[in-house]
């Protein structure tokens, strides 16, 4: 008699930081631990409250402002879209909980943190179409004869900047071409600039940064393949348009106006030559955008390590792209 318990109990395929695992049998368990376990610094100067901002599938925002606001002066907003390489990550995970608490009390900004849905129970683009779905909420409250006070009375729809961080950075392109320069189709709300913190562009042809022998957070291409593999639509491959933005099966983006564009990335950053081609293609079409690279910083060093120097830097290269993009 032959036991084939064994050969039929599922085991473990896809295992993503021991947050995310995908088992033979298709079935997924997901841990509520965050994979970066950081103490959250909440001084008590920024205060901040959850939202449902897509009842049908259940989404949440979190929103945060200065305890010191008030009526009497509109604050910009600052959109911050977490990264986690579309198939981990949160709003609620204490890495972006400190960053969100900083940008709003060091640019004296709303904040509002989205969450969105993840691969692999929901493919792309799912994540990108809930991006949207996020400003589109934001509109709502502007044109609604019941808003939530707590943040219309201090928020300054005409002043909006979108920060994606990482996955979140792919997700802010995405909202960057599809809503235009000025973002007509979200009056009154105005969407002045966009901030891409390490954004998550893959492609079937490797780049140099990808195949250079360090260790860094995406340890090796098989881990960096593998949330790609769970992200993208079934039988697609890392050319899609919703991964590599500029790669051959993608519409050119020559013909497009886009509002101006920060884009960071960390020397150290397997991202970075993907990041450094797009800047490069987009400068070379026109497009207002600005790059900027850490040296020595890795992926994710500005929420791992939100008080670095490196961050503070960067946290004044971001003040300064909100005051030069406020005013036209």
């Amino acid at each position: 008699m032959t036991n084939t318990t064994a050969a039929t109990t599922p085991y473990v395929v896809d295992d993503c930081r021991g947050i995310l695992q995908v088992y033979s049998d298709g079935s997924i368990v997901r841990s509520d631990r965050p994979s970066i376990n950081v103490t959250v610094h909440d001084d008590g100067s920024v205060i901040w409250k959850d939202v449902t901002f897509h009842p049908i599938h259940g989404l949440q925002l979190r929103l945060y402002k200065p305890a010191s606001a008030s009526s009497s002066t509109k604050l910009p907003i600052f959109y911050h879209i977490h990264g986690g390489s579309f198939c981990i990550g949160s709003r609620t995970w204490p890495n972006c909980q400190n960053y969100c608490l900083r940008l709003a009390s060091d640019l004296q900004a709303v904040v509002i943190s989205p969450d969105y849905r993840l691969p692999p129970e929901n493919r792309l683009p799912a994540a990108i179409e809930d991006g949207f779905a996020a400003v589109k909420w934001l509109q709502a409250q502007a044109l609604s004869d019941n808003p939530d006070t707590w943040l219309t009375d201090v928020a300054d729809f005409n002043r909006v900047f979108i920060l994606g961080d990482s996955a979140g950075g792919n997700i802010a392109h995405h909202l960057a071409v599809g809503l235009g320069p000025g973002s007509p189709e979200l009056a009154p709300v105005r969407v002045r600039g966009y901030v891409f913190l390490a954004a998550y562009f893959g492609g079937t042809v490797r780049v140099k940064s990808e195949l250079e022998e360090r260790e860094t957070v995406f340890t090796n291409l098989m881990i960096l393949d593998m949330f790609w593999r769970l992200s993208i639509p079934v039988g697609e491959t890392t050319d899609h348009p919703l991964v590599n933005p500029i790669g051959p099966a993608s519409p050119s983006l020559e013909p497009l106006a886009l509002d101006p564009i920060l884009a960071v990335v960390g020397s150290c950053d397997r991202l970075k030559d993907r990041i450094k081609n797009y800047v490069k293609r987009l400068k070379e079409w026109g497009k207002k955008i600005e790059y900027a690279e850490f040296e020595g910083e890795d992926h994710g060093f500005f929420s791992v390590q939100p008080n670095s120097e490196a961050a503070n830097k960067l946290m004044q290269l971001i003040n300064r792209f909100i005051t030069e993009n406020s005013s036209n």
